[in-house]
């Protein structure tokens, strides 16, 4: 796993002199850069804001504009209301029917037919055909040419646009000036629902500009309050680093408790609201079958939303008491890490820097002098209805979706290349610091900006490299969320099963190279070497010290989280008790809002990124101090020729927590050696047991085979006996028959 680092007299850590890194990567990023300024000012050119928002004719022209000829016509009206029942419209969001802009919307039943007979109902109806058109006309050529409308009928603006006015009458017959059904242009009979359905169709995107508009609202009336609660976030977080600085030991048990305390709170106060709406009408009603609602309100008069809220804080609750419980023995070690590195004297100076340039971003950022003023009085000249977009096929429309995917794909190169920045600032001072032989004449005057100086100047490559190869991943994910929403209503198992393992596969590899890469941001600001490099000393500096990866740095991160938690939620649990107007002090300050969760949602969304800007600064401290201290004990040996860079704090903090790993190690070897042992007492029994047998045989062989030898012998023995015998017996009866002969 790589080789230790050996005793350097001359080096002196991100202090040393260094040189540029990874300069093909820079420059390869700058060209980015400029391609991806290029792109925005041709979408600046080619498109138009405002189209999002105002409705337009079928010639491109803006409904209402000021200083057009459209000024004082508002409202949008459809040729053919009926035709926005298409399945287009949800793949163009635009009725394919010809639109233009009206003063007002009709307010009676009539048809081009029916007002050709009165000079008062045509001088009426000719408001609705199209600009410039001889009303004279035959009824036949003005339909053919669709210069007016067949018919027009009673109409009501919503969101600019002349809708339908459906009434319902007993008997829940839905009328139109009193009329149930019509005759459309090919003289077929349409009654009202068949215009209620196009109506619903057309107002899909309606709906939802509506629901939007409505958020929009709740913003212009409650932005002071959510600055306000994001400015208490932000009190609240450099509040709980001060108070870390100072009892990080005490901060953290309160910290820990606190957590708790607040989810249980969240668990007592959703059962409360379960119980309160038991037995009410209509809040039964489960939300499946409630269905999407525009009104996200209604939910809150639900006893089933109230128990899934429960469900799940009761879940959370119990996952974070078995942390505790599982981690309680590395949790005294982590504190007195953290403790370590809130010692460190520039910790907060570089929260409270990294926070004011955040905030100055911000601030200039929406500032109105920053953004140029529009003064645009030329009018669109005629163009082709094309119902999808308007201007025809151009260049810009041809590529404009390489155009998106290259400003995602610039989004996240940019946007890991700012936090890789950040990684490298923080770690080059905090290194400084551990690095100084002696603190603290040999620690920077400015160490952020020293260490921002020197990452900018030098590092810029390395920092591209490592933000670009994360970016490919992370364009990869996104575009395998974008497969899956594709595939939802597809059949294909097997496509799906390929799909969520790709994504897994995908998450999974994210998250080890933003690992990587953190720590090889700290290889980078220490030695100053190029980004490959750095990961490869960071990736085997860590194998080496893996026990202690998993000890002290995930715990940390542990910790680091629920305090987060912790700010969040005391700070939307208040957000919810002043938008919700259940603070009577208060309650008259409380904005009159559509959707009071708006405002909650976004306190609580931006206190967790304060909170997680301030402790990721202490999380960078942790995890340089860590890898600093590793080096510190490759390279030295604490003799006085070659003395330890930590404080003795830390070389105690750490020791123990080698003990413990040692301690663990040896419980692991005694059971090893009591197994080994164990083992060798069998093996030995076996061999014996064996020897045994083996020495047996030979004597049982020989028994055997002695007893053979005297069975032959007996049996030779027996054969020559019996064999004399025989003769013997012949002998005598022949000297008996010579005797008779003789005789």
């Amino acid at each position: 796993s790589g080789d230790s680092r050996k005793f350097d007299p001359n080096f002196k850590g991100p202090t040393q002199s260094r040189s540029c890194t990874d300069v093909l990567c820079c420059l390869l990023f700058i060209l980015a850069l400029m391609v991806y300024f290029a792109v925005g000012i041709l979408a600046w050119s080619q498109g138009d804001p405002r189209k999002v928002i105002y409705p337009t004719d079928s010639r491109g022209d803006f409904c209402g504009e000021q200083g057009t000829k459209l000024e004082k016509k508002p409202l949008l009206f459809y040729f053919n209301i009926l035709k926005c029942a298409s399945p287009l419209v949800l793949l163009e969001f635009q009725c394919p029917t010809t639109q233009i802009c009206v003063e007002k919307c009709p307010d009676r039943f009539l048809t081009l037919a029916k007002a050709k007979r009165k000079t008062e109902d045509l001088q009426f109806y000719s408001q609705f055909c199209k600009e410039g058109v001889d009303i004279t006309k035959t009824t036949p050529e003005l339909l053919r040419d669709r210069a007016c409308p067949a018919m027009i009928f009673p109409s009501k603006p919503f969101t600019r646009r002349c809708l339908p006015a459906l009434e319902t009458k007993k008997g829940g017959f839905l009328v139109i000036g009193n009329e149930t059904t019509f005759t459309a242009e090919n003289n077929t009979s349409v009654n009202t629902t068949d215009l209620l359905e196009a109506s619903k169709k057309s107002n899909i995107v309606m709906e939802t500009r509506q629901v939007f508009m409505r958020i929009f609202e709740d913003y212009t009336q409650s932005w002071h309050w959510i600055l306000l609660g994001l400015a208490v976030a932000m009190a609240l977080s450099l509040m709980f680093i001060v108070l870390l600085r100072f009892l990080a030991g005490v901060m953290v048990w309160v910290m820990i408790f606190m957590v708790l305390l607040v989810i249980a709170y969240g668990i007592v106060h959703c059962y409360m609201q379960y119980v309160q709406f038991r037995g009410q009408p209509g809040a039964d009603v489960s939300i499946t079958d409630l269905g999407l609602q525009t009104d996200f309100s209604v939910y809150l008069q639900l006893q089933q939303t109230w128990l899934a809220f429960m469900i799940i804080l009761c879940i959370v609750e119990v996952i974070v008491i078995l942390l505790l419980i599982f981690l309680r023995k590395r949790l005294q070690i982590a504190i007195a890490l953290i403790k370590e590195a809130s010692s460190v004297d520039i910790s907060v100076n570089c929260v409270c820097v990294c926070v004011c340039v955040c905030v100055c971003v911000c601030v200039c950022g929406c500032v109105l002098q920053t953004f140029n003023s529009s003064n645009i009085s030329v009018v669109c000249p005629d163009a082709e209805c094309m119902f999808a977009f308007y201007g025809g096929e151009t260049f810009y429309h041809r590529y404009l979706v390489l155009f998106q995917f290259y400003n995602l794909f610039l989004f996240f190169w940019c946007v890991n290349f700012v936090v890789a920045l950040g990684h490298v600032t923080l770690a080059g001072a905090f290194a400084s610091y551990y690095w100084a032989a002696k603190k603290p004449d040999d620690i920077p005057a400015f160490p952020i900006f020293s260490s921002l100086s020197r990452a900018l100047r030098y590092h810029t490559g390395s920092l591209a490299f490592g933000s670009l190869i994360l970016a490919f991943v992370q364009v990869i994910r996104v575009t395998l969320e974008y497969l899956d929403h594709k595939l939802k209503g597809a059949e294909n198992r097997c496509a799906k099963f390929l799909l969520s393992c790709l994504k897994c596969c995908f998450w999974c590899l994210e998250k080890c190279i933003k690992f990587i890469n953190r720590n090889a941001y700290i290889m980078v600001a220490i030695y100053g070497k190029n980004f490959c490099t750095s990961a490869k000393d960071a990736f085997f500096l860590l194998m080496r010290n893996i026990i202690r990866v998993a000890v002290l740095d995930k715990v940390t991160d542990f910790l680091f989280f629920l305090g987060k938690l912790l700010i969040v939620g005391i700070v939307g649990i208040g957000s919810f008790f002043f938008f919700s107007g259940r603070i009577k002090a208060v309650e008259d300050a409380a904005p009159s809002l559509n959707y009071y969760w708006v405002p909650i949602l976004t306190v609580v969304f931006g206190t967790y990124l304060i909170a997680h800007g301030f402790f990721s600064v202490y999380g960078m401290c942790v995890d340089t101090l860590f890898l600093c201290f590793c080096e510190d004990l490759e390279r030295n040996d604490g003799s006085p020729e070659r003395p330890y860079l930590m404080s003795p704090e830390l070389h105690d903090i750490l020791s123990v927590s080698k003990a413990t790993e040692e301690e663990e190690d040896r419980r692991d070897g005694e059971e090893e050696v009591v197994l080994q042992e164990n083992g060798e007492v069998q093996l030995k029994e076996q061999q014996r047991l064996k020897q045994e047998n083996e020495e047996k045989t030979p004597l049982m062989q020989e028994t055997a085979l002695k007893q053979e030898v005297a069975l032959a012998q007996e049996t030779t023995i027996i054969q020559e006996t019996t064999q004399k015998e025989a003769t013997n017996q012949s002998q005598e009866a022949v000297s008996g028959k010579e005797e008779k002969e003789e005789q």
